[in-house]
This record gives structure tokens, sequence and C-alpha cells, in this order.
């Protein structure tokens, strides 16, 4: 029998992952506390539930992707009580470590056995199931949600015990934010000077130095300023901005905990804004 599943959280991450599911054979329940989140989760085959309570009761593994870690803890808390026994709770939210083993400790008490399943790919990837799953958590409770995580992804990648996923995602995070700023002051600083933009990104790809994704992120600061300083460019901007100091937020405090020093990142970190195009006030 196919397990059942219920995905909660349908924003930009969630909802192109959660879609792959009915069409891969799984009964799925979905919520979001924006209604019109679920429409494409349904069209695809997914059933709607009216609260993430809803959603999970009966399921044999319950996705979480949701922004925040105060946001996990309040879905893990709505979800236990309806939950079955044996459950698998796949935490997809960029978390502290912190918030996935406390979420743990809370669904141990019903049985119920979590995993940090960190998304690393973003949005465009996820549509075409592109994505890789960092997993922190047990081998036997990973082997039980692996053919859920499978149909959604490329790669699982076990990164060892619970709680790694999210330390590995956040020093991915890390990683591809520096390179954010790389590209961003590299492209700039080309068309400072006056260099053709398909010049300067053909220098860079030439020598592997631009990758793929840094051209991606590049395409924002290519727009005519009126697409680009309009307000709802903006507001989206302003959107990633918060999610990008979130996490390296987080990463900074994951190195403070190892007494690690990252000047680079934190200074990136105040940088956000600039890099992403956020205009001032």
């Amino acid at each position: 029998m196919n397990l059942t599943v219920a995905f909660i959280g349908l924003g930009s991450q969630g909802a192109p992952i959660a879609k792959h599911l009915a069409p891969a054979g799984f009964p799925t329940r979905v919520f979001d506390l924006v209604a019109e989140r679920m429409d494409e989760a349904v069209v695809s085959g997914a059933t709607a539930a009216s609260s993430a309570a809803e959603a999970a009761d009966g399921a044999d593994v319950i996705e979480i992707c949701v922004p925040e870690d105060d946001h996990v803890r309040a879905v893990v808390a709505e979800v236990l009580p309806t939950a079955k026994p044996g459950a698998v709770i796949a935490i997809h939210s960029t978390v502290l470590p912190d918030a996935v083993l406390e979420v743990a400790v809370a669904a141990a008490q019903r049985d119920i056995d979590v995993l940090d399943a960190c998304v690393t790919g973003g949005p465009a990837r996820a549509v075409t199931k592109d994505i890789a799953f960092l997993v922190g958590g047990t081998e036997d409770v990973l082997e039980r949600a692996r053919p859920v995580l499978a149909a959604t992804s490329r790669q699982i990648i076990h990164a060892g015990e619970l709680g790694n996923g999210a330390r590995l995602k956040l020093c991915i995070n890390l990683l591809t934010y520096i390179q954010w700023a790389a590209a961003y002051e590299s492209f700039q600083l080309a068309r400072a000077v006056g260099l053709p933009v398909e010049i300067f990104e053909e220098a860079g790809t030439s020598n592997g130095q631009l990758t793929d994704l840094q051209q991606q992120f590049l395409v924002m600061h290519k727009l005519p300023d009126e697409l680009r300083l309009s307000d709802e460019a903006q507001r989206n901007l302003r959107g990633f901005q918060a999610i990008a100091e979130k996490d390296l937020r987080w990463a900074l405090r994951l190195a403070d905990q190892a007494d690690l020093d990252l000047p680079v990142g934190e200074l990136v970190s105040r940088l956000m804004g600039r890099i992403y195009g956020v205009e001032e006030g």
C-alpha cells in the first residue's frame, strides 16, 4: 500500500514539491494558511485540508515547509494530536538544529519520528524535481520516508544524526550568499567600467567561476529600472532579503556555538539588501 502524505506549507518552495506527490501515487492532503496556494496541488490530485491537524490525521509522512523555527514549532504542536504513532515528520524548513531536536523530543512522546530533511536547489529546480534533500536522522527513519522524498527530488544526502540536515543546509546557504555577493560586485564593476554584460558572462563562464545559479541570480540586476524598482518587484526582493538575513543569522549563530569566526559571512549578512537590489527606504 502506498504511503499517505500530508504536506504543510505551500510557499515558493513547498508548492512545487507538493504537486509531485499525488501524481507519483501517494495519497496526499495539503494545507496552507493561504487557501489559494492549495489550488495547484489539488489540480495535481491532492486533497485540500482545512487545517494542519486535518492534513496530518493518519498520514504516514508529514512534510513541513514553513519559513522559520517558530512556524515549525507551531505546526508540529498542531499536528501531533492527530498524527498516528509511527508517522515520520520531515522538516524541510531552514532552521536551527536546536529547533529540530526540540520538536523531536515532543514527537517521540507520541511515538512519532522526525527528520530534518532540508531542501537545496531552489523553487525553479523543485518544479523539475531537481532538488536535493539534506537529511538528518537515523537510517531506519529515513528509509521509511525515502520513497516520498525520492518522488520529488534527484538526490537524498544522509548527513548523519538528527540536526545534521539543518547544520549542512546552513553551511550550504552561507556558501550560496557569499557567491551571490561575489557575482553581484563583479557584475556591478564590469558594468560601471563599460563592459558589456554578455562579455562579462562569457568570460566568467569560460573558466567556471560564474555558475548557472549565479547567472540566474543576476537576472534581477539586468532588469530595466522601471521593473526592478516597481512596488511588486521590491516587495519580492525584500522577501528574499528577509530569508537570506535569517539564514545567515542562523549560520553565524551556529559558528558562534562552534567558537568559529566567519568575517566574510558577517559582512555579507549586513549587505543582503544591497546584494538583492532592495532600495533603501
